[in-house]
């Protein structure tokens, strides 16, 4: 699937493309519509530590080309893509090169939640990096157990958090199965984030939740630019074009790379309007 060359008529509307220069020039489009961008180059679980060497030279080329295009964007990565299933030294080191070039060119590295068993290494990493370079973000998934005192935790340590509702399937010792509680316990830690979170991005494209987070802010006069949102890259773009109508910031997840299965296959998974799109396409 990731080698036919057909491969774009599928994922055109949720990828970029297979290069950087794809990348870019979606960036440079959300550019023009006043959104920032997320770069991710897709990949993750490497078996090789050189493709963890790789990866992280596709993120410094990225980082390159954003300085160069002066682009609103900053990069998004897994840790498993920079190798953390092969040597977790190894990968802080990949991390803290990433951290220290954006920090140099004024953006941030933003770190993707993956299963749960990555849950509390990836935390610790982050807090590690973070506390040397100041421009980390991490995503944290709504529907895991735990998540109320992770966001606590960051809160305290002033690290930015990105809130999404989590795409793996978990069991439910471990995560919330009911998309309902899901929801209301997303509800809920957004509004902890807005009020005591560092720049928090509310990683959602469900309308009830981005309404109720535009009332709360409103409610309780919290600035624009004390937060952001985050969709996703051809998911809801009449909503990324309304939030930016009304003022405030949206930042799109914008992934590229030949890497894109998986996170394809996840992006159908976990709502079924994205498989009817799908179908109709195909039907034409």
């Amino acid at each position: 699937m990731e080698t036919s060359p057909r491969a774009a008529f599928l994922t055109k509307r949720f990828i970029a493309g297979m290069t950087l220069e794809d990348e870019l020039q979606v960036c440079e489009r959300l550019k023009s519509e006043g959104a920032f961008a997320a770069l991710d180059h897709l990949g993750e679980n490497v078996t090789k530590i050189e493709d963890a060497a790789a990866a992280r030279d596709a993120y410094l080329e990225a980082l390159a080309s954003i300085e160069t295009r002066k682009l609103p964007a900053s990069i998004s990565l897994k840790l498993t893509a920079l190798g953390l299933d092969l040597s977790e030294a190894a990968c802080v080191e990949h991390l803290r090169t990433l951290a220290k070039r954006a920090q140099e060119i004024g953006t941030r590295v933003e770190v993707d939640m993956e299963a749960s068993s990555y849950a509390e290494t990836t935390y610790r990493i982050v807090e590690k990096v973070a506390a040397e370079f100041p421009v980390m973000r991490l995503a944290i998934q709504v529907y895991l157990h735990r998540t109320p005192t992770d966001i606590e935790r960051f809160n305290r340590l002033g690290i930015s958090v990105r809130l999404v509702k989590g795409a793996y399937r978990e069991l439910p010792d471990v995560a919330i199965q009911k998309k309902s509680e899901v929801d209301r316990a997303y509800s809920h830690l957004m509004k902890v984030l807005l009020k005591h979170g560092t720049y928090p991005a509310l990683g959602t494209q469900d309308e009830k939740i981005v309404n109720e987070a535009l009332a709360f802010v409103r409610a309780k006069r919290i600035p624009p630019d004390r937060f952001e949102f985050e969709m996703l890259l051809g998911i809801r773009s009449d909503l990324q074009k309304r939030v930016l109508r009304e003022g405030f910031r949206l930042r799109v997840y914008v992934p590229y790379g030949a890497a894109w299965y998986p996170y394809f296959m996840r992006r159908l998974a976990e709502r079924p309007a994205n498989v009817f799109f799908l179908l109709r396409n195909l039907l034409r």
